[in-house]
């Protein structure tokens, strides 16, 4: 499972993401509220004194965290201006929580092989002892990520199949791109 620990993140995004990252398959509901804290996160203050070394890594955390609390419309207009394998998968991962399956399934094939993708696929293996053994066939087959077999499991879970194993590998894979995206934009 991801060890993933928001104080890593500075003092900016640690009280953005130490919520509870399990997020609805659908668009969720944005808290008006966190507006002004999630405009506040921008790329001269979110990263506070840390030099950054990709800028492009720096706007996918912004679009992941505008992501996370459930500001579709924000993430998108980020993510959809990132030409980079990353910036793709954000993009991609927004599109299937607005229900655009077919969409993400393009910005998934704009991806290419990313990273991320070789992380997720023993983590959720991982997950079979603990949540849905057929699930973890279907989305990482042989402990390799399918992100297009994620975009048809989101599909049916929303369409009123269980969405929990679902969740649990959309959290992982937010956790681990963040993550991946942030030490990228710092250069680690």
């Amino acid at each position: 499972m991801s060890s993933f620990q928001p104080a890593e993140y500075g003092p900016v995004f640690e009280p953005l993401a130490a919520i509870d990252r399990c997020r609805s398959l659908g668009t969720g509901q944005p808290d008006p509220t966190l507006r002004r804290s999630l405009q506040h996160a921008t790329l001269a203050t979110a990263f506070g004194d840390a030099r950054l070394v990709d800028l492009d890594m720096a706007r996918c955390c912004l679009a992941g965290i505008w992501l996370l609390h459930d500001f579709l419309h924000e993430s998108h207009a980020i993510s959809q201006q990132i030409e980079t394998s990353s910036g793709s998968f954000w993009h991609g991962v927004m599109h299937r929580r607005e229900g655009d399956f077919s969409n993400a399934k393009y910005w998934f094939r704009q991806v290419g092989p990313h990273p991320v993708f070789d992380e997720l696929g023993p983590q959720i293996a991982a997950l079979a002892f603990s949540d849905d053994a057929a699930g973890t066939q279907l989305v990482a087959p042989g402990g390799k990520f399918d992100p297009y077999a994620m975009v048809d499991a989101c599909q049916t879970a929303v369409s009123g199949g269980d969405a929990s194993f679902c969740q649990s590998v959309q959290q992982l894979e937010w956790e681990l791109l963040f993550s991946h995206c942030y030490r990228r934009a710092l250069g680690r």
